[in-house]
């Protein structure tokens, strides 16, 4: 079971590390306007969305380890597939292939994680 708890938290930061990546890779392309989203003017309530969907790998690393089984699991499925959703719906809106590669890379890890956790017994 702690193998799983492992595997679990390891795709997380992996999930993490690539929407990081992702970040860093718009700004040295020029991709990114500073205070800008899309050409929208940013606020201060979607730069929290936007903080707290990406702490949404963060919390799930930690409540992989520390939470009781079987609510971890069923949590890591519920999450997991949320932000697979949310990342196919934006899939369209990045430009470079660079943003689609790593949304991929970034949906498999999503995919893993459901699957470890749906075959956790």
């Amino acid at each position: 079971m702690d193998d799983v708890r492992i595997i679990l938290s390891g795709l997380w930061v992996a999930l993490m590390l690539v929407y990081l990546l992702g970040d860093v890779l718009r700004i040295f392309a020029g991709d990114f306007t500073a205070g800008q989203v899309g050409g929208k003017q940013l606020t201060q309530t979607m730069l929290m969305l936007m903080a707290i969907l990406m702490l949404i790998p963060i919390v799930m690393l930690f409540l992989s380890l520390t939470l009781t089984y079987p609510l971890i699991r069923w949590v890591n499925i519920i999450v997991a597939i949320f932000l697979l959703g949310f990342n196919l719906i934006g899939l369209p809106g990045y430009p470079g292939a660079y943003d689609k590669f790593l949304i991929i890379v970034g949906l498999g890890f999503n995919v893993l994680t459901v699957w470890y956790a749906w075959n956790w017994v």
